[in-house]
């Protein structure tokens, strides 16, 4: 009786399974499941980058001595770069196929505070694949590249935001890219990355800025710039859009379990600006983004939409704390651009916001093409289980330049 009856229990239980799906109705691949961590020991030769010429010493910029190593590392078949206990001075860093990072804890990676340790060259930034600076870690075409380790990766930024605040004192219309300034990591056309356990900090501009990249993974990542105390001429100053993860035309993403402090939005979604910015192929959607059990401190916004987007489908932010977000999710409706943004579900969120949901006309740095462009659109945005506090739940301004259509908050359908 005892084993008929666990059998039924059994077979019942799989005819009640059912495979989680997207806010479209398609089903979610079992990737976003897997948050098995990276054993670094697993990937090859371990490279301490101590052993192969990089000194402990804080005081001295050893970009050439450490990427000799990561090019070394390659060279011989791939492996792992270990930055050991001790705090290691660098500018831009690239790494190569088979090659891996990993920073033990006590170890830190801190950036050089001056941009010439960062080399022009053509990347990718706000919008638009143009000359900048690289990051201070730098991965393109990687598959399988792995940052991994309880140590830090410091972009050591202060110089970086004075210098903009500064700046930005005697010109008020200058841009980000007006000051320079590099940002922390940089992932371009990769694929099955993950980043986990590391502690992103200080970023002099974007932390996390990932393009053109498929099946990355953010698991447990402590990533924080100061939101205040900065720039004397203004305590109230912190650190000028060091976003914490902007997710730039890419498809299958998951961050799961990051800590997110920064002082502009948390996870951003963007892939394009312009009038003829759908025309271009360097631009491209976001599609299948998950964001789950994440706790952000005081940030701009926990999910925002924009300003550089062109379309973004399937996105789920769900379990997820906030202590003080000035919004939870953010739709930057940018009028010199054509946008769609489909099929959002926000769920189970706890904490304190400002406002919940944003939706306003987004103006800033505004240049209207030659193109009579189309309304663009929101539609199948879902709101459930929601228990903030918050003295604005909704802050939403229509527009005759976008439409707003299918929001519904715990099944009940919102009209604007």
């Amino acid at each position: 009786m005892v084993t008929l009856f666990l059998t039924t229990i059994t077979v019942e239980a799989k005819k009640k399974a059912t495979p989680a799906t997207w806010p479209d109705g398609t089903v979610m691949d079992a990737w976003f499941t897997n948050k098995t961590k990276i054993n670094p020991e697993t990937l090859g030769r371990q490279y301490m980058v101590t052993d192969y010429g990089v000194n402990n010493d804080s005081t001295i910029v050893q970009t050439t001595a450490l990427q000799k190593v990561i090019d070394k590392a390659a060279k011989e078949g791939g492996g792992v770069v270990v930055v050991p206990e001790g705090t290691f001075l660098t500018g831009a860093l690239f790494f190569r196929q088979g090659t891996h990072l990993h920073i033990k804890q006590g170890g830190k990676l801190k950036g050089s505070d001056n941009i010439i340790d960062f080399p022009v060259l053509t990347t990718r930034i706000e919008g638009e694949t143009c000359k900048y600076f690289p990051a201070l870690i730098n991965a393109d075409g990687l598959d399988g590249f792995t940052i991994t380790g309880n140590g830090t990766i410091d972009g050591n930024g202060l110089r970086y935001w004075q210098a903009f605040w500064t700046r930005r004192s005697w010109n008020a219309k200058c841009t980000n890219k007006d000051e320079q300034r590099p940002r922390l990591t940089y992932l371009s056309n990769c694929r099955n990355v993950t980043i986990q356990d590391v502690r992103l900090i200080n970023s002099p501009f974007w932390t996390n800025h990932i393009y053109k990249s498929d099946h990355v993974r953010y698991l447990d990542c402590y990533i924080y710039a100061p939101t205040s105390g900065i720039y004397p001429p203004d305590p109230k100053r912190g650190a000028p859009s060091s976003d914490a993860i902007d997710i730039d035309a890419c498809t299958d993403i998951l961050v799961s379990g990051c800590y997110m402090n920064v002082c502009d939005d948390a996870v951003v979604l963007k892939g394009g600006k312009g009038t003829w910015a759908d025309r271009d192929s360097t631009n491209g959607p976001c599609e299948r983004i998950l964001i789950e059990d994440c706790h952000y401190g005081t940030v701009h916004g926990c999910l925002t939409l924009g300003s550089e987007s062109l379309h973004d489908r399937n996105i789920i932010l769900r379990r997820c704390h906030t202590d003080n977000a000035n919004r939870v999710l953010w739709l930057k409706m940018r009028l010199d651009t054509p946008q769609h943004y489909e099929y959002v579900t926000v769920e189970d969120i706890t904490g304190y916001c400002r406002r919940f949901l944003f939706i306003h006309p987004w103006t800033q740095f505004f240049q209207k093409g030659d193109r009579d462009l189309p309304p663009s659109r929101c539609n199948n945005i879902s709101m459930q289980r929601i228990k903030v506090e918050t003295p604005d739940m909704f802050d939403v301004k229509p527009s005759d330049k976008y439409i707003l259509d299918d929001f519904t908050f715990d099944g009940k359908t919102m009209t604007f």
